[in-house]
């Protein structure tokens, strides 16, 4: 049982960490940042993008920790 545990958490680093390269943008966002000279507004459209996939990341994160922490905290009220 511990084996599946630990190589379904593997499982899940990796498919968070890992991504693809996509070229999928909606219509009007595409239409605003074609051609050669929108290349600054393309990068400062994709920084905000990773800024705002940032939040949630960390809110599971945080979220994961104090849940961790906790666990941990029984475990060692119960010994």
């Amino acid at each position: 049982m511990k084996n599946f545990f630990s190589s379904k958490y593997i499982y899940i680093l990796f498919s968070i960490f890992y991504s693809l390269s996509t070229n999928a943008q909606c219509a009007m966002c595409r239409a605003a940042l074609a051609g050669d000279s929108n290349i600054k507004k393309a990068e400062a459209v994709n920084d905000g993008i990773v800024f705002l996939m940032i939040i949630p990341y960390l809110l599971v994160a945080i979220i994961g920790f104090l849940i961790y922490k906790m666990y941990r905290s029984k475990k060692k009220n119960a010994v």
